[in-house]
């Protein structure tokens, strides 16, 4: 880790909403963490399921083809 010249006192730490308490020497603000995503829709899930069914079929034609 590179250390910084002390040229001084250092920044204040700042907290941010939602988010974890500030480091003590200031370095960094932590962030909250972003949301999950939302849960796949049928269709979502749907399509995902008929592309690795078109590529699995286009492996098997391409070794046995």
């Amino acid at each position: 880790m590179d250390e910084r010249r002390y040229e001084g006192p250092l920044p204040a730490a700042r907290s941010v909403a939602g988010g974890a308490p500030p480091l003590p020497d200031g370095d960094r603000v932590p962030c909250p963490a972003r949301p999950d995503r939302r849960a796949l829709s049928r269709r979502e899930y749907g399509y995902g399921v008929t592309m690795a069914v078109v590529v699995l079929v286009l492996f098997v034609l391409g070794i046995f083809g």
